[in-house]
Formats: C-alpha cells, sequence, structure tokens
C-alpha cells in the first residue's frame, strides 16, 4: 500500500475545517409594535361576554285553591303565572349591577281562612325566604297579610282587594292595585241618574264581609248625598244560599237595587231577584257580574249592572296615556287578552287582569330601581305614575292613607243580548267609555 504524503494529508484536513466552518446567519429583527395611547378598555365583543350572573327572585303569595273565594283567586292567580312566565321567558329583568333576575312563585291554598293566611305568609317570608308579596283574594285576607308585610319589612302588592281601611293603618310597604272601596259603586249612583232622575228609592242589600261593607257604607253616603232614600239597608252572613228572608224585606215602591259581595252570593242574589219576581228598573251587584261564569244564570243576569275593576273594551292605549301624561308600560289590552286566551282558554275577568297588574307594578318598579332592595324598590314605588293596559297607575304617600290606589278608575258593565241572542257583556259607564247603550228600565 502507497503511504500518503504528510503534507498531503495536513493540507486536506485543513481544507475540511474550512469548508464545515460556515458563517451562522444574523437573524431579522422583529417589526415595531405600534404604540398604542391608553384609553379607557372597549367593551368585549358579544362573542366574548361573560355570562351575567343570573339571580332569582321568590314571590310569595296564598291563593284560595278551596274556599268560597275560589274562582276570583283562581282568575287572579292566572293573570300572576302569565306575567311570571312571560318575563322569564324575555330573559328576565336586567339589575343595574349587570345581573338578571328571574321570578319564583311560591304559594299556598289558604281555604279562604283570615287565620290561616297570617300562618302562611310568616312561612313565606322566614322559611321560604320570599323576596316579594303579592296579596290573597279579597279585602280580608289582604288586610291580614299586610301586617305580616309590615311586621317583616317585605313590600306586598294587593290585588282583589279595595278597602280603604287597610291602607290607614300607617303601613309603609302596602300598595293598592285595585281603585278603592270607597268609589266601586258610586258610579252606578251617577249612572242610575244620568238614565233617570225621577228614581230615588234604592234598597242596598250586601255581604257583610269587610269589603262588602267597605263599599256599600261608602255607596250610601254617597247616594244619600245625592238625594236618594236608602229605603232598606241590610247586610247578610257570608256563605248565605237563601235570600227570601231579604227580598220579602224590600219594601214596596223600591226601584233600585244595589249591593251583593262575591261571586258565590251574588250570583245566587240575582238569580233568586229573577225567579221571585222581583220588579225595579235597576240592579247593581258587586263582583259578580263582571265574571264570564256569571252568563250561566240565563235570563236572570239579563241586564244585571256591575263595577268592574276592567274590562277588554277599556280604551287604555298609549295614545290614552299620552293625553294623560302618563308613561305607558306594558302590553298593551289586546296583546294581554290574546296571550291569556291563548293559555287558559278563557276570556279574562277583571281578576285576571289585576293578578297580571300587581306583577306588572311590581316589574316597573324594580327595573325603575334597578335593584331588588327593599328601600329602593320602595322609592321606584312611591314614584310611580304610569298608564298600563289595566288602567292609570298611582300611589298615595301620605302618612295618612300610605299606598292607596289614587289614579285608577272603574268601568261599568251590564249583560246584554247580542244580535244572536247571546249574552254578551257591555261597558256602560262612564260614557265615553261605552261600548253599548244601556238596557233600562229592566223588564222581567
Amino acid at each position: 500500500m502507497k503511504r500518503v504524503p504528510i503534507a498531503l494529508t495536513l493540507l486536506l484536513m485543513v481544507a475540511l475545517v474550512v469548508g464545515c466552518a460556515r458563517p451562522t446567519p444574523t437573524p431579522t429583527p422583529p417589526p415595531p409594535k405600534p404604540t398604542v395611547a391608553p384609553t379607557v378598555a372597549a367593551p368585549a365583543m358579544e362573542a366574548s361576554t361573560p355570562t351575567p350572573v343570573v339571580r332569582k327572585a321568590v314571590i310569595g303569595f296564598t291563593a284560595s285553591q278551596t274556599g268560597k273565594l275560589n274562582v276570583e283567586s283562581t282568575r287572579q292567580i292566572n293573570g300572576l303565572t302569565l306575567w311570571m312566565e312571560q318575563v322569564n321567558a324575555a330573559g328576565g329583568l336586567k339589575l343595574a349591577d349587570g345581573s338578571v333576575v328571574l321570578f319564583e312563585a311560591k304559594f299556598y291554598d289558604d281555604e279562604s281562612n283570615k287565620d290561616r293566611v297570617q300562618e302562611l305568609y310568616t312561612r313565606l317570608i322566614n322559611e321560604d325566604k320570599a323576596d316579594f308579596l303579592i296579596s290573597p283574594y279579597s279585602s280580608g285576607l289582604a288586610d291580614a297579610a299586610a301586617v305580616i308585610a309590615e311586621q317583616y319589612g317585605k313590600i306586598m302588592i294587593t290585588t282583589g282587594a279595595a278597602s280603604d281601611s287597610t291602607y290607614k293603618k300607617g303601613y309603609t310597604l302596602v300598595y293598592q292595585t285595585y281603585t278603592p272601596a270607597s268609589r266601586y259603586l258610586t258610579g252606578a249612583f251617577d249612572l242610575l241618574g244620568a238614565l233617570d232622575a225621577a228614581v230615588k228609592k234604592v234598597a242596598i242589600i250586601h255581604e257583610t264581609d269587610k269589603f262588602s261593607t267597605d263599599v256599600c257604607n261608602a255607596a250610601k253616603a254617597y247616594g244619600e248625598g245625592k238625594g236618594y232614600e236608602i229605603v232598606l239597608f241590610e247586610g247578610y252572613d257570608s256563605g248565605t244560599a237563601d235570600f227570601a228572608p231579604f227580598i220579602n224585606k224590600i219594601p214596596a215602591g223600591t226601584e233600585a237595587i244595589m249591593g251583593g259581595g262575591h261571586f258565590a252570593d251574588g250570583s245566587t242574589f240575582a238569580r233568586q231577584l229573577y225567579e221571585k219576581g222581583v220588579s225595579v228598573k235597576f240592579i247593581a251587584l258587586l263582583v259578580a257580574p263582571p265574571e264570564p261564569k256569571f252568563a250561566e244564570l240565563g235570563d236572570a243576569a239579563l241586564g244585571i249592572i256591575g263595577p268592574s275593576q276592567w274590562e277588554p273594551q277599556a280604551k287604555y292605549s298609549p295614545e290614552a296615556a299620552q293625553a294623560a301624561g302618563l308613561e305607558w308600560y306594558g302590553p298593551t289590552v289586546e296583546e294581554f287578552v290574546s296571550a291569556y286566551k291563548a293559555k287558559f282558554n278563557e276570556d279574562p275577568s277583571y281578576h285576571s287582569a289585576g293578578g297580571y297588574a300587581a306583577g306588572l307594578i311590581l316589574q316597573k318598579a324594580i327595573e325603575a330601581a334597578g335593584s331588588l332592595e327593599t328601600d329602593k324598590v320602595k322609592a321606584a314605588l312611591d314614584a310611580m305614575a304610569i298608564m298600563t293596559f289595566f288602567g292609570a297607575i298611582k300611589f298615595d304617600t301620605s302618612a295618612e292613607a300610605h299606598g292607596l290606589q289614587i289614579a285608577h278608575q272603574m268601568v261599568y258593565i251590564q249583560w246584554q243580548k247580542d244580535a244572536a241572542g247571546n249574552l254578551v257583556k257591555q261597558v256602560v259607564w262612564p260614557a265615553e267609555a261605552q261600548s253599548a247603550q244601556p238596557l233600562y228600565p229592566l223588564s222581567r
């Protein structure tokens, strides 16, 4: 084997080292970052908006699912239920801190019993942790609940409760949806006077519960002030089913009858007046006539007039609110009626509308307050002056009658027959709200 010269070997080794020692390229510097002036952080894009905190607000109430007030109470709770479902389905109410409130109902059957009402409202507050309260149906039961609401510092919206006296006890957290009882039947005297100035003799026969007594005492004083002679002023016990003893006391020459109480007694009274052939020119009864179920009396219902807190024919609208200088709030009459009929497959009564309106009042107050705190919601209720599908809403804020409703007005309905001979309700008073002329005098 030939040997490679040492000089050649060294030359090859040097060449190899030089070939492998290539220079490392200089890295390209990154482009400079743009200068950003300090600003307030922009709102995040919708896709990155954090999910709002959802809060639960418990609304506590009782309902007469059994007992003599079942019909009216059921309608009231139907309306409240519809309101709550609509608010929750729309995503709830947004508060000032960005959280969202969804409502949950807690309620019990009060059995139309005042003692049970106080027991149950105490339970709703202490055990069920109700944030707000809605009253039970009827002035007597609502008055019993109001004591508990005030004692425990809870706001309560009353509906289905018209007595004035509840709001004259120094309460500060109880707010009335209905027109007060003192103005419940006064319009019946105004209507009668407009129909026949010669009529003067009126009999008043009424249930002796708190609401009916308050209404009829006020009506008697109003009628006498208008020059009417109250020829009979008689009370009957709650639960009365035989009205013959009272009908027999009606003096000869009586021209008009007013009074009544609630649905069961009022409808029975109307039927027995018809069966006994009592001949008067005008009959106006509390509570029962506006209920759609009253039509089941047939001809005994024809011509009967009743004061109503609300009717589907009532002409409340955003335009009416603007003319009255009030803010319009909530659904229109048509929207409420349509939604109620779709859910319950029946026409809403004023009890139904009152239940919905109570929720609407609370909703507006919470929105205005931006909070669930009692003092802030109370301040919003004190300042409230709105018109809804139910009519105008504003509260007395004086120490003497705090929470008394001072804006809402009654309408008066009468059962008449349409062209096909079917019984239908018509608004007959006040004149500007009439859907038909009154039937007068009664023909039986």
